[in-house]
């Protein structure tokens, strides 16, 4: 079984895919977590880590196509490495996967332009590199205002020095890439959307991995 958990930035999925991860281990349920991008272990996570600290220039400055084929390409790179990690354990957590370059990319479009790239960037990562489906999708769903809040208390990455990347530090881009992940969630049967703040206030950790939990065991059970 493979669980993407998606969500924009400063949205948790980090710390709600290792939670799960450590309830699934608790369970005795065979579990392995990948994150993406692999910013450190891959050429295009490299890369990837390049355009994200602006050496390419601005956000904007860079086709989405030309960014979905990085993101896309990092996960072709760890093609290999997903599947056996698929093989040997029974549930395999993505925290990011293909949805993630859905909305990301898809947010510097609009209307036909924005399906029509949506389109081209599922041909690419699931027609040309055959990557395989989630079984599902969980939205931690938190607005861009909150979202910002949050990022600003991340620990240093390793792929920047600053306190945001450029994606990060656009809350009017972040914005965008929510209602991307909304349109789809509602648009997919196997997804699910988690709420990560309520009446403008933050939910707790240990909150929303038991909603987290509770999806993921009545899809396991399913």
């Amino acid at each position: 079984m493979l669980i993407a958990i998606e969500g924009i930035d400063g949205s948790g999925k980090g710390t709600q895919a290792k939670l799960l991860l450590d309830r699934l281990l608790a369970a005795n349920v065979s579990a392995a977590l990948v994150s993406f991008p692999r910013y450190s272990l891959t050429h295009f996570g490299r890369t990837i880590g390049r355009f994200l600290n602006g050496e390419f220039g601005a956000l904007n400055d860079v086709d989405p196509h030309l960014a979905a084929t990085l993101y896309a390409s990092d996960r072709f790179e760890s093609k290999s490495f997903l599947l056996e990690q698929l093989q040997q354990f029974e549930v395999v957590i993505c925290d990011r996967y293909v949805a993630s370059n859905t909305a990301h990319q898809g947010a510097k479009r609009n209307g036909a332009e924005r399906r029509a790239l949506q389109d081209w960037i599922a041909q690419t990562e699931y027609g040309v590199f055959a990557l395989p489906r989630a079984d599902l999708t969980i939205l931690l769903d938190l607005s861009a205002e909150l979202a910002q809040s949050l990022i600003a208390k991340k620990a240093q990455r390793d792929y920047t020095d600053k306190k945001a990347d450029i994606q990060e530090a656009d809350v009017s881009y972040l914005s965008s890439v929510r209602e991307v992940y909304l349109d789809v969630a509602a648009a997919e049967v196997n997804w699910q959307r988690v709420p990560v703040e309520l009446d403008g206030q933050i939910r707790s950790i240990d909150d929303i991995s038991h909603d987290i939990w509770r999806i993921v065991s009545l899809k396991r059970g399913s």
